[in-house]
């Protein structure tokens, strides 16, 4: 299965990525790596991750970085609605699915 970024979630990811490589060189790269791992998992077995919001809204948490992908499956396809951090604003990535 493949993903796709809901556009506000993609804005979201290159800035999280920009923040880590401006804090310590290369560590926007482990944030890209740790993404990339993360969403590999979801894209082989998108129902294994806990829902965040009924019916089919999914979590799976980063594990090194404090950040989780909310996503859900659409047309045999991966759609990542957030990169969140987890300690701010929960859930604003609500109307993104509408």
């Amino acid at each position: 299965m493949i993903y796709e970024f809901h556009p506000e979630a993609e804005a979201e990811f290159l800035e999280s990525v920009g923040f880590y490589e401006s804090r310590v060189k290369g560590l926007g790269e482990a944030f890209v790596d740790e993404f990339e791992f993360t969403i590999n998992r979801v894209c082989d077995v998108p129902k294994q991750h806990q829902i965040e919001c009924e019916p089919d809204i999914r979590r799976a948490s980063l594990q090194r970085f404090p950040f989780a992908l909310i996503y859900r499956e659409k047309q045999s396809k991966v759609q990542v609605l957030a990169v969140a951090h987890n300690r701010r604003r929960p859930q604003y990535w609500l109307g993104r699915y509408g």
